[in-house]
């Protein structure tokens, strides 16, 4: 039932309260390693006890399967931290490491997942048409743009636009109050994909809003990552949606040991209204992404909303990834092409999908690293950096690019946290400037380079993202809101504590200490 709140808004709740718990940690890649020690330091002793003397059996088989382990690993494709990762467990697991590595090889569950992906996304190659006007204009008035333009529509059929607009959002609570707006003025769809969704002020909002239309005859849809029946939401959620004529599906629920796909979750956060207005950005729904009931201090988040023609890509991305869990097609009646917007300059939303090796979220952030001239801005909540984007940041400020990145003051994660300042010193040895923002936690996921291009979305400066996860973004250039976003960095700067090689060097040696030891498993964290 809907029922307004203490602030006289009407929201709804079908769950008693959110359910958080051990489950999060038990399926995650510490966890796994963690049992996979325990289980090594079981076999081990078994070996001793049962096996006296014939303990030299169990150590020639295990360095036979180490060295066939590490024969293979150093011959694949992998990243190269991932390799060193994977090499420091199978030499200190040396039985149950191997083991895990060709698990994981062997894509069991994942298979399908990639397999309805690459059928998806050929079968709607070529549904949103590429404009050679668009591609003239860009050439004209932006031509270092072109390079990357071509790489996005080769690699993944986005295509750029000069037709739409973009507004900037610099916290989850404005973002939210606009979304509630374009909801309520939702006629024929509503789309929604997220990877966070939990009960609470900002979801009851939405939620309402969500039944009410599809009373009305709204066809109205919502996706979300399969990680949130364990943390946030009960396994048959998506079914007390379905019941309020809303269609909902759950990407890839997780299923113990059965599946090698922990890592691929689908971490897009996207809204599509009408086909004529789609939003992005960090915001999930869930409180303390508008400021209520906060653990971190203040969360400071970003987004953007997008009107015009570049909503067709979003919605694509939304149609492609809710036919993972199908059997259908990406249908066409859902792309809507309306009159040019006056926004000025170039839009190119793009997804990204950790099956096709593209990696294209790190490569769209290292392109503007290395085109660069003035200045670089970043905001990031997590810095877990692969030796490629480490040492794209670092040229850009050895080349005199004034690069600057804003990271949490109160961070969420401790593990994170402490990897992230193991990257501190060698990005200041390069002259990279480095804020933590004193009030609290800071999760916008933005680029600004030059007061001319920005990018916005859901992709963080970490391996998750830029190996593990399903992403999304928008990529501006020339719009009229990059003055609102260097307008947030400039506001956000002095409420940040500037790191230093002292203030590095001051730093707690349990945080060091923490930082040097998952530094091995970075690429799984």
């Amino acid at each position: 039932m809907a029922e307004k709140n203490e602030k006289g808004s009407r929201e709804m709740r079908l769950l008693k309260q959110g359910r958080l718990g051990l489950v999060r940690v038990i399926f995650s890649r510490l966890g796994i390693i963690t049992l996979l020690f325990l289980l090594q330091a079981a076999l081990l002793a078994t070996a001793f006890m049962w096996l006296e003397e014939a303990i030299h059996l169990y150590v020639g088989a295990t360095a036979v399967v180490t060295a066939v382990a590490v024969l293979f690993l150093l011959n694949g494709d992998s990243d190269p931290s991932a390799k060193i990762t994977w090499l420091v467990i199978i030499m200190a697991l040396p039985i149950m490491g191997a083991l895990l590595f060709a698990y994981t090889k062997t894509e069991v569950g994942h298979r399908a997942l990639k397999a309805r992906t690459d059928k998806l996304i050929k079968e709607s190659k070529g549904i949103l048409p590429l404009s050679a006007a668009t591609l003239a204009d860009m050439e004209k008035n932006a031509p270092d743009t072109v390079p990357l333009a071509s790489y996005l529509y080769t690699t993944g059929d986005w295509v750029s636009y000069n037709d739409s607009n973009a507004r900037y959002f610099s916290d989850g609570e404005s973002k939210h109050g606009a979304m509630l707006e374009a909801l309520e003025k939702a006629e024929k769809f509503i789309f929604l994909e997220y990877f966070i969704i939990s009960e609470g002020e900002m979801w009851g909002r939405t939620l309402e809003i969500l039944a009410r239309k599809a009373k009305e005859g709204v066809e109205v849809r919502v996706l979300y990552d399969g990680t949130c029946q364990f943390t946030r939401l009960t396994a048959d959620y998506a079914s007390r949606l379905n019941k309020l004529g809303i269609k909902c599906r759950t990407f890839s629920p997780l299923t113990p040991f059965i599946s090698t796909h922990y890592n691929y979750r689908d971490h897009r956060k996207i809204a599509v209204i009408d086909g004529k207005t789609a939003f992005t950005g960090g915001v999930n729904l869930a409180d303390e992404y508008i400021n209520i009931n906060s653990r971190f201090g203040k969360w400071k988040d970003a987004a953007v909303m997008i009107e015009g023609n570049a909503v067709n890509s979003f919605t694509l991305m939304f149609l492609q990834m809710w036919e993972t869990g199908g059997k259908g097609t990406v249908g066409k009646d859902y792309f809507v092409w309306q009159e040019k917007h006056e926004g000025g300059g170039f839009i190119i939303p793009y997804g990204d999908h950790p099956l096709d090796n593209n990696k294209t979220g790190e490569r769209v952030y290292m392109d503007i690293l290395n085109r660069a001239r003035e200045y670089v801005y970043i905001m990031t909540p997590y810095l877990i950096l692969d030796a490629t984007m480490e040492t794209a940041i670092r040229f850009a400020a050895e080349r005199g690019v004034d690069v600057r990145i804003i990271l949490p003051g109160i961070p969420d994660k401790k593990g994170a946290y402490a990897l992230a300042k193991t990257h501190y010193a060698p990005l200041l040895s390069s002259g990279v400037k480095i804020y933590e923002y004193a009030p609290g936690f800071i999760h916008s996921k933005v680029f600004l380079a030059d007061g001319k291009e920005a990018v916005v979305g859901t992709i963080n400066l970490d391996y998750r993202s830029f190996y593990h996860h399903f992403e999304c973004a928008a990529y501006m250039r020339s719009t009229s809101c990059i003055e609102d976003v260097r307008r947030d960095f400039d506001t956000t700067f002095p409420l940040c504590r500037e790191v230093t090689p002292a203030t590095v060097k001051a730093e707690k040696l349990g945080t060091k200490i923490l930082g040097f030891i998952l530094k091995v498993i970075a690429p799984l964290m």
